[in-house]
């Protein structure tokens, strides 16, 4: 990412203090995990900055007729001593226009989303250490049409690392990583690829799962279906995995990751049986999870 240039952006940061000096109430949303505003509400001769309080480890923004900036403040409910191990992500929404989204640190701007940008599944992620979300608009004719808006999630380092690191999901678990993946894994079921769609334009591939048994799941990603009465769900990984519909059990592990499941360790089940059973003998498992 590269610096951004200050001239335009100085005297909105200056108005802010002046903002909070003055004694202005600035309108933000405390406690909650998403905020949804509207730049109407500021006078159009004035560049204002809002502040925006977030206290949670997910959720949105949403900027209907961007003028001025914000300034989002991602506060989650933790000793702020564990700051330091947090990665935060955003995911832009598919039609979200009309600013530029900077990480801010002690007044140095750096560039993250440019206004326009069509990335439809890009994340960006950053250290909870390297700066906040400094959101401005940007010049417009017409503004009726623009919205700026964008996910936002806030994980460990480790998390964060494993989900976003391109050879990850492709790359074959070893024993000890799949017993790890089915103690800590959002979701972990043993099922069958019923189907693989590819999306060449988000460079990722849906794995349509039938599923046999449901250990665990986060979110309500794998459901019953009305037809047939059994449990089916989604799964997304990279295009570059090559997964293809075949024959056998897996055992399915992975992340929710914005409101998505993203596969993890994905071993076939004879051969996850095999390792959870070494391991029990030897007393190495880590979790107890019934591999039948």
């Amino acid at each position: 990412m590269r610096s951004a240039p200050l001239s335009g952006l100085l005297p909105l940061l200056l108005g802010l203090r002046l903002l909070l000096g003055g004694g202005a109430a600035a309108q933000y949303s405390s406690d909650l995990c998403n905020w949804k505003g509207s730049g109407l509400t500021h006078e159009s001769h004035r560049k204002d900055v809002e502040q925006v309080y977030l206290r949670c480890s997910e959720g949105s923004i949403e900027w209907m007729y961007p003028t001025g900036a914000l300034i989002v403040n991602l506060r989650p409910n933790i000793s702020p001593a564990s700051y330091k191990h947090l990665t935060v992500c955003i995911k832009p929404f598919k039609d979200s226009a009309g600013a530029n989204i900077y990480l801010e640190k002690t007044g140095e701007l750096k560039l993250l989303v440019r206004d326009g940008e069509r990335s439809p599944s890009r994340v960006y992620c950053f250290g909870y250490d390297q700066g906040g979300l400094f959101v401005e608009a940007t010049p417009q004719q017409d503004i009726s049409r623009k919205i700026t808006g964008f996910q936002y999630e806030l994980m460990s380092k480790g998390i964060a690392a494993d989900l976003h690191t391109a050879s990850a999901p492709c790359r074959p678990c070893s024993d000890t990583e799949v017993l790890l993946a089915v103690c800590t894994s959002d979701f972990v079921i043993r099922g069958s690829i019923q189907n693989v769609t590819n999306e060449a334009e988000e460079q990722e591939s849906i794995i349509h799962v039938g599923v046999n048994k449901l250990y665990r799941q986060k979110s309500k990603v794998f459901q019953l279906t009305g037809e047939s009465g059994n449990w089916r769900g989604q799964i997304k990984t990279l295009l570059e995995c090559g997964v293809k519909p075949g024959d056998g059990d897996f055992l399915f592990t992975g992340r929710m990751h914005f409101g998505e499941a993203r596969l993890g360790c994905a071993p076939r089940f004879k051969d996850f049986q095999r390792m959870y059973k070494e391991a029990k003998d030897k007393g190495l498992n880590p979790c107890e999870i019934g591999p039948d």
